[in-house]
């Protein structure tokens, strides 16, 4: 028999549903599935959509059978009917469209894991996703229990991203000539971000300090240009400046506690992006070559940049150059798919430089090579219960073919450390569990239009690595204040772990009586941070977000107290 989550779609007209379940009735399972396969695909829920009575999802050869009562007898299913009206109604006045899908660029997508949108090749489908999967079935969400997969053919990934400058535009008077360029395939956002921290008690030293980021982002889009089909360029300008409080206020040296901080170099111009991307076998297969940052792609999430500290990545992957960490761009490629339709992976090979390597980004000839690093990551994404509640569970491994010295002769000189035991050098590798998935709906159909559970365990290979173990868990909630759905509140905590062999480097080093460092306080072990915002969606073009972080043991050592800091983060997206 067929079962309630597979009884008639949600029909345009009333009185199409009202044949189709009669001759259910009349006919049994076997009628019912050939006359829904002669019917349309039932429209979409949106916010301008009333929701029908029933099902919106639809029955297909991917669809699951299950046992359910004569049609006459069963009472209705909540599970069987669309995502509920309260949780995908936009707010009023909103510039968000109502598929959630913004007009790209946007300063989000510059920590965004795929872009740019593109349409799917299935004609009917009402949104823009990533990639199409190669199989129309499901992966593990198909072992799930059919009151909780709520995976069909209507529920189609929205765009995942955070709207870091509030939705819409500052400058709304040049609206019609980003639209008149749009059309024509070029695309630009130009946003300000800036952070000021002050710090309160503990640490070494109170004061506020600043810093800021201006960022030009562009799309050329080589079909509209050029007929070029699935062809688009991308490219990411920044300029950056201020000093970040962590350093000499605080005394930590291994996490930044501002996303903004001095990678960038004190250049005007500090090129980040500048890459090709060609989509093909019909929206199936994604490829991106050219220059860079690692950590756009992989390890990371929208949700993770929404806080200072981890964005763009775990701070227990930045330490190793093998990931090149934004704004530091390098040279690689990376191919990503769609094995199944909730499930991803992506590849990656990319030339290894030392992070202070090129600070401009344009003097290409002036970095380093040392190896090769070698990322894959697995992505499954289910849809959960009946108002589609997207997680995104991530695996993640990197090889790096450089050979770093052992961090256990450091503090040595050079001399010494060479005739220690043991202390050869070697590659390293990376490998992160990352998962969040929301909890409930709120404001329309993109995957941000919700509330977060998050959480994280990164591990990097003690003998070259500073911080060897990072583990991280939070929520990241909007619409915690009535009439305010697209503000959004997150608190995120952070373990970091000193690795055993630089710990070790330093105790001997203590015996020996050389110095451990101007930077170093003492024989290092752990930290902890606890980090919280509230982010203002003011008004069109603007986000305002206070900002409150708590450091235990900073410097990863007992010598200085615990460090209680508060601050603002500005941003304008013109």
């Amino acid at each position: 028999m067929i079962s309630p989550r597979q009884r008639c779609p949600a029909a345009r007209r009333a009185s199409l549903r009202a044949h189709l379940c009669f001759a259910s009735a009349l006919m049994g399972a076997l009628a019912l599935k050939t006359a829904v396969a002669g019917v349309a695909h039932a429209a979409p829920i949106t916010a301008q959509t009333p929701v029908a009575p029933v099902s919106d999802t639809i029955i297909s050869p991917n669809s699951k059978a299950r046992a359910n009562p004569p049609m006459s007898t069963r009472p209705v299913d909540a599970e069987a009917m669309g995502p509920e009206p309260s949780a995908i109604r936009r707010p009023p006045n909103t510039p968000i469209p109502p598929s959630g899908v913004p007009e790209l660029p946007s300063s989000g997508f510059a920590t965004m894991d795929f872009t740019p949108l593109m349409p799917s090749e299935d004609k009917k489908s009402p949104h823009q996703i990533e990639l199409d999967a190669l199989l129309p079935s499901e992966g593990p969400s198909g072992l799930l229990p059919p009151r909780l997969d709520a995976l069909r053919d209507t529920d189609l990934n929205d765009p995942y991203y955070v709207p870091t400058a509030g939705a819409g535009h500052l400058l709304r008077a040049i609206d019609p000539m980003r639209e008149w360029l749009r059309k024509r395939g070029f695309t630009f956002s130009f946003s300000y971000k800036g952070e000021a921290m002050g710090l309160m008690s503990g640490g070494l030293e109170k004061g506020m300090s600043y810093v800021h980021e201006l960022t030009l982002q562009a799309i050329f889009d080589l079909q509209k240009m050029a007929g070029l089909n699935g062809w688009s360029v991308h490219t990411l300008v920044m300029e950056r400046a201020g000093k970040a409080i962590q350093n000499g206020r605080v005394g930590e040296y291994y996490v930044a506690l501002q996303e903004v901080y001095s990678l960038s170099g004190n250049v005007a111009a500090h090129l980040v992006d500048f890459y090709a991307e060609k989509k093909m076998m019909q929206n199936r297969l994604d490829l991106i070559f050219g220059r860079m940052s690692l950590t756009h792609v992989f390890a990371t999430s929208p949700l993770l940049c929404s806080f200072m500290v981890t964005c763009s990545a775990p701070v227990g992957l930045k330490q190793n150059p093998a990931m090149s960490v934004y704004p530091k761009a390098t040279w690689g490629g990376r191919l990503r798919f769609r094995p199944t339709r909730d499930t991803a992976v992506q590849m990656g090979a990319y030339s290894v430089s030392a992070l202070t390597d090129n600070p401009s980004g344009w003097s290409w000839g002036a970095e380093n090579t040392t190896g090769l690093s070698l990322p894959i990551e697995f992505t499954w994404q289910p849809f959960l219960t009946r108002n589609r509640l997207p997680g995104h569970y991530v695996i993640g491994y990197a090889h790096d073919t450089t050979r770093y010295a052992d961090k256990i002769s450091s503090v040595y000189p050079k001399k010494l450390a060479d005739r220690l035991p043991g202390t050869r050098s070697a590659p390293a590798d990376m490998m992160w569990v990352e998962a969040d998935q929301m909890m409930y709906r709120l404001g329309g159909r993109n995957m941000m239009a919700g509330g977060y559970l998050m959480a994280g365990y990164v591990h990097t290979t003690p003998h070259v690595a500073n911080i060897s173990d990072q583990a991280y868990g939070g929520f990241s909630m909007v619409g915690m204040i009535p009439g305010r759905i697209t503000d959004r509140f997150g608190v995120l905590y952070s373990w970091y772990h000193v690795s055993q062999r630089r710990r070790l480097s330093q105790e001997l080093a203590q015996e020996a009586g050389l110095p451990l460092g101007s930077s170093i306080h003492g024989i290092q072990n752990n930290s902890h941070i606890i980090e919280a915002y509230y982010g203002i969606d003011a008004f069109p073009g603007i986000l305002i977000q206070p900002e409150f972080q708590y450091m235990i043991h900073p410097g990863e050592t007992h010598r200085i107290p615990n460090a209680v800091m508060a601050g603002l983060k500005l941003i304008a997206n013109l």
